[in-house]
């Protein structure tokens, strides 16, 4: 265990805040007046980590804070009676037993895994395929009428490799894609290139916080922040209203411009996936060492 002194530990701590603060704002502020947003809010609604939860700093596995009274009634911490705190990881490691396996599987065939860069964004499409204006998600105006959405899905290949995003599908698209996926097969079909992929690394931080630490799953929350507005910006919906330009993947340049963007979030999500990896390990559950 690796002991932080309470001028450290704190000044980390309020740096935290400071960060957290400075991005968060924006929806704190919508939050309190009850405003929704297209493009932010399912960063909130989808991955269920309020604001306040990303805002709070806790320092992850194997580490004590010395001289740390405040985490006396932080949930998940346990108090030595010199009054340092450290996360509880051998009571959350058997609670959380089935979840850290199967993200540690998850992100080591991930990490081995080429990834791809051929599906310019139209699993977005796919979930509106052939679907009446008035039934489309989200109750937001399209870029193309009905059937121009449709002729633009039906001129490509759909290569959705994320199942999350392919049970969105509407019942036409489904068999339009180069495979069937199913939540069981997520294991051996997930890919480093796909941006919910990607974004996902924010769902597993979360899911495993406060074992992992505070640092790591704003990271994971700042790249799945800027994955989203790629998502959005180059799916079928007019989102100029909101300030968002397209990304027009049914064009050569358009699909150029995400690619080079993909690539870069690939980049970017594979450091993080190591980094999350290295958390569970310190964790201490054997299981899901990498070999």
């Amino acid at each position: 265990m690796h002991h932080l002194p309470r001028d450290v530990w704190t000044a980390r701590a309020a740096e935290h805040r400071e960060r957290a603060l400075a991005v968060l704002a924006p929806t704190i502020e919508r939050r309190q007046r009850g405003e929704r947003h297209p493009v932010w809010d399912f960063l909130f609604d989808y991955y269920r980590l309020r604001p306040a939860e990303l805002v709070a700093w806790s320092p992850g596995a194997g580490v004590v804070l010395d001289d740390a009274p405040e985490f006396a009634e932080r949930r998940h911490f346990r108090m030595d009676e010199d009054g340092s705190a450290s996360v509880d990881a051998a009571a959350l490691v058997a609670a959380r037993r089935t979840t850290l396996e199967f993200t540690g599987r998850l992100l080591s065939a991930v990490s081995q895994r080429p990834p791809q860069f051929g599906c310019f964004g139209l699993h977005e499409w796919a979930m509106v395929y052939r679907q009446p204006a008035d039934r489309v998600r989200h109750g937001i105006a399209l870029r193309f009428s009905t059937d121009e959405t449709a002729g633009i899905v039906e001129s490509h290949e759909l290569r959705c490799t994320h199942f999350d995003a392919f049970r969105f599908f509407t019942p036409p698209a489904v068999p339009l894609n180069h495979v069937a996926l199913t939540r069981d097969d997520q294991v051996d079909s997930d890919q480093g290139g796909c941006l919910h992929a990607n974004m996902d690394l924010y769902k597993w931080a979360g899911k495993l916080h406060p074992l992992t630490s505070s640092t790591l799953l704003f990271d994971c929350f700042e790249l799945a922040r800027d994955v989203r507005e790629l998502d959005m910006r180059a799916s079928p919906y007019d989102l100029r209203p909101w300030g968002f330009e397209p990304v027009a993947v049914e064009t050569a340049a358009g699909k150029a411009d995400y690619v080079r963007q993909q690539r870069g979030f690939a980049e970017r999500a594979q450091l993080l996936r190591e980094r999350l990896r290295d958390e569970i390990d310190v964790s201490g559950l054997t299981g899901s060492r990498r070999s």
